[in-house]
């Protein structure tokens, strides 16, 4: 993840949080502690970075050591980290640092489970922008440590042409034309919803065709009729149950909105040695 974006989640997350008037009134800045991040859970680690700066930014001289890598695959009892701190800085970040870990753990997790069951397949697992807000650097660094892959970062580095957009403008290739007069360095994914959308969206020739809510019958139909001239993304109507089929189609991409939407937390606590 890029520092700029770590110390902005971490700010703003520390922000809704102190000042920490307990631990502020039992122990002084003086008093000194070390703790370690213990994994209870099996699963994928991801977000030490965040932890990290989450307790270097309420003592500067915090001193973290990872023993797990991030994108690692770890089991109970596993420790992630250790962290020597002044008591203060360990006890108000212990929460916002497990959030963070804890939530693109899970991320992470739930992505390598999706990577795993499409393998041997040419299928790559795509996240989408379902993500939460504020939180969309550390739910995209968290698919990439569990194996997957980003799609748009955001509405600016790729035109996405979906349904909403053809109804307005009257037409796939309305809306291909539209874009095409800007002439801007942006890739073009457009969105069909059947065959008919489909030979459209061929004859204006994007970078990207997006096969929405179709199913494994239509997404095999389309894979044989674009025959690799296009690369095609599924997406919409995919659970882990039939995410094997889709794949099996031989479609080039998948993306998957419950892998940042839906997230279950990966279970790890942080304790204080002394």
């Amino acid at each position: 993840m890029d520092q700029h974006d770590i110390d902005a989640i971490v700010r703003h997350a520390l922000d809704e949080d102190l000042p920490d008037i307990t631990t502020e009134a039992i122990f002084s800045a003086g008093d000194r502690g070390r703790a370690r991040f213990v994994v209870k859970t099996s699963g994928i680690i991801a977000g030490l970075q965040l932890a990290e700066a989450t307790f270097k930014a309420i003592d500067t001289s915090a001193n973290f050591q990872v023993r797990i890598k991030d994108g690692d695959r770890v089991e109970p009892g596993a420790i992630a980290a250790e962290v020597s701190a002044s008591v203060i800085a360990l006890l108000s970040g212990e929460r916002t640092a497990l959030n963070l870990m804890q939530r693109a753990s899970g991320i992470a997790t739930a992505t390598r489970r999706y990577v795993d069951a499409v393998a041997g397949t040419r299928a790559k697992i795509y996240d989408t922008r379902k993500t939460a807000p504020g939180l969309r650097a550390l739910d995209k660094y968290a698919v990439l440590c569990g194996g997957g892959e980003n799609h748009r970062l955001g509405l600016y580095d790729m035109f996405l042409i979906k349904n909403n957009h053809v109804d307005r403008a009257g037409s796939i290739t309305a809306a291909v034309e539209r874009i095409r007069r800007k002439n801007a360095p942006q890739q073009i994914m457009v969105e069909v919803r059947n065959a008919a959308e489909l030979e459209e969206a061929l004859s204006t020739h994007p970078d990207f065709i997006l096969l929405d809510n179709m199913t494994p019958a239509q997404i095999r139909a389309a894979v044989q009729r674009v025959g690799g001239a296009v690369i095609l993304e599924a997406s919409g109507g995919i659970t882990f149950e039939n995410l094997r089929e889709i794949a099996e189609t031989g479609v080039d991409r998948i993306s998957i909105g419950a892998l940042t939407h839906s997230v279950q937390a990966l279970d790890i606590s942080m304790r204080i040695e002394y």
